[in-house]
């Protein structure tokens, strides 16, 4: 099954010429920006030239400063404070952040990150009881904690003080079309997604959350901050891009300084992980953060325990970080192997059980490790162009994740279904849910007959900056995109259109046959290198098929190889002249 796509050339309005003289640009880059919805005079400086300083004051979160004045008071009282994170890249970056900006104020911090089998997300009862038993005063949850209203209750009952940090989409219910929030009963709750708060950019992950708490904690202490701000933006940086958060606003800020710094980086156990990686010499981009560096630190929270991932941040041994870096690496490599089955034995279930049809997938895989559900929920909807949730035997009943497309939400699809649900949580493009096996059948129907997905929600919309002819695309233009960096969520690369191109010398290569180079000529007997990305032996085949004549979308790009740099065009997404 072929995903459907729809070309779509984005037309917003603005006089480019004059924008580009402001700003010392091409008009093309204004046009591009400009469809960024970067608006007014003043986005646009911020985009291009935004600093640390511009970006929102911590206090204007609700209940930020409450929650640092609560934190720096348990700290001078001495008070055990723990830190209940989660177990992907935000919640671990997250826990960092908050950990070593509180030890450096002096507090007794320890740290608990849910086990992702045993535990389950988030706060849980076992959990509470292990901090009561430890001694613990004070729990302060990072990326989780809004939808922990029972926990939370049982803390409060044996005495702890809580205060919440996250940035996942409050609970509610709704009566006669009105939503009440319900929110749990902690001292307090930091949260930008609560109704009561005001902060300008609600689309911030939990681990930038917990830097602005530090960043609040230091400042009412009136200490320097400067240095271990720097150091924490990294990590706010990795778990924003992991975390798939819009690089817009002050995100965008953040990834693009926490990016400049990592080449530098004064954390051991980050530097040894780049290094394991391999890109001890490369420009990090935010390429690298989310398919190369992330999927480490997520593998141990998936395979093992999200713990290990901590204690590489917090290594000031080089042979631990060595060994750290080293099986988080590996451990990746084994979560490669275990999706790749689990995709092909879904892309299976999905043909043979005739679910092609449904407008949201429910996938179970009995026997997939619970922690890959996710991925494999991604690879699904990136093939079918569908929401899907994967599901597995967790150690209490089914548990799994959902990846959705652009018209559906799926904590709104889940809540919908609520009661055949023991526990959910998420936002509008993840989720994750738990049920009972007797619910499976029930929950596959009523989250398909309540979709309210239409047939044009599942044509993926392809939107392309410009249609430019290829002469345009120069090494010029190519190293004045670099101005539009880091590319990501919200912040996609520039995409261009043109039809009608020939083909030549269509040659399939790489180890896994998954890259196609071939040479590109326009009308006008123009030519340029191209590269094709993905299943190049079907790309080589159609293009022989359709007599080399072909239309792209594509953006340009520098080839660096042995010191000699040269233009090419990559393709993204193809069609043929009819």
């Amino acid at each position: 099954m072929m995903t459907r796509e729809k070309w779509v050339v984005t037309t917003k309005k603005a006089d480019f010429n004059k924008m580009a003289e402001r700003f010392h640009i091409s008009p093309m880059l204004a046009r591009i920006i400009r469809n960024r919805d970067v608006i007014t005079e003043q986005e646009m400086d911020f985009y291009l030239n935004g600093t640390l300083e511009e970006m929102h004051a911590p206090r204007l979160m609700h209940g930020m400063e409450q929650g640092a004045e609560c934190l720096l008071s348990a700290i001078r009282e001495g008070r055990h404070i723990r830190i209940i994170g989660d177990y992907d890249v935000d919640g671990v970056c997250a826990s960092y952040i908050l950990k070593r900006g509180m030890e450096r104020l002096g507090g007794r911090i320890s740290v608990a990150i849910p086990h992702r089998v045993t535990d389950g997300y988030g706060l849980n009862i076992h959990l509470i009881e292990e901090a009561y038993q430890d001694g613990v005063d004070m729990i302060v949850t990072c990326d989780n904690g809004i939808s922990a209203a029972t926990e939370i209750s049982a803390a409060k009952e044996k005495g702890m003080s809580v205060i919440v940090t996250d940035h996942h989409e409050v609970p509610y219910e709704e009566t006669d079309g009105e939503r009440r929030e319900l929110l749990p009963p902690a001292d307090v709750i930091i949260d930008p997604k609560q109704q009561a708060c005001t902060y300008p950019f609600k689309g911030i992950c939990g681990a930038l959350v917990a830097y602005k708490l530090v960043q609040m904690m230091w400042e009412l202490a009136g200490e320097d901050a400067s240095v271990l701000l720097r150091e924490l933006l990294e990590f706010a940086a990795i778990a924003t891009v992991c975390d798939v958060m819009d690089l817009l606003d002050e995100n965008r800020v953040a990834v693009k300084y926490g990016l400049s710094y990592m080449a530098d980086s004064a954390n051991l156990g980050l530097r040894t992980l780049i290094d394991a990686c391999g890109l001890l010499d490369a420009k990090i981009t935010g390429y690298h953060l989310g398919f190369v560096i992330g999927p480490c630190l997520n593998a141990t929270g998936r395979l093992d325990t999200a713990m290990k991932a901590l204690a590489l941040f917090d290594t000031t041994d080089a042979r631990e970080a060595c060994v750290l870096a080293a099986e988080l690496k590996e451990m990746n490599e084994s979560r490669k192997a275990m999706t790749e089955k689990g995709v092909a034995d879904a892309i299976r279930q999905v043909e043979e059980c005739g679910y092609e049809k449904d407008d949201v997938l429910v996938i179970y895989l009995k026997e997939c490790h619970e922690s890959i559900a996710g991925i494999i929920a991604g690879r699904l909807k990136e093939k079918y162009y569908k929401p899907v949730f994967v599901l597995t035997d967790g150690e209490n009943g089914i548990k799994g994740s959902g990846r959705s497309i652009e018209g559906y939400s799926m904590y709104e699809g889940l809540h919908e279904v609520e009661e055949l649900l023991d526990k959910y949580g998420g936002h509008k493009m993840a989720a994750g849910l738990s049920l009972s096996p007797a619910n499976l059948a029930e929950f596959r129907r009523r989250i398909n007959e309540q979709s309210k997905l239409t047939e044009d929600d599942f044509v993926q919309k392809i939107r392309i900056d410009i249609p430019m002819p290829l002469p345009y695309a120069s090494m010029q233009f190519a190293e004045e995109l670099a101005l539009l960096e880091p590319f990501g969520n919200g912040n996609h690369k520039p995409l261009f259109a043109q039809k009608n191109l020939k083909v030549h010398n269509c040659m399939v290569r790489g180890k896994n046959k998954n890259v196609a180079g071939f040479v590109l000529e326009d009308e006008s007997g123009y030519r340029v290198n191209g590269i094709y990305f993905g299943e190049a032996e079907t790309f080589a085949a159609q293009v022989k098929e359709n007599g080399n004549r072909i239309n792209i979308t594509y953006y340009p790009d520098i080839n660096e190889f042995r010191g000699n740099r040269s233009l090419q065009i990559v393709v993204t997404h193809y069609n043929f002249m009819q």
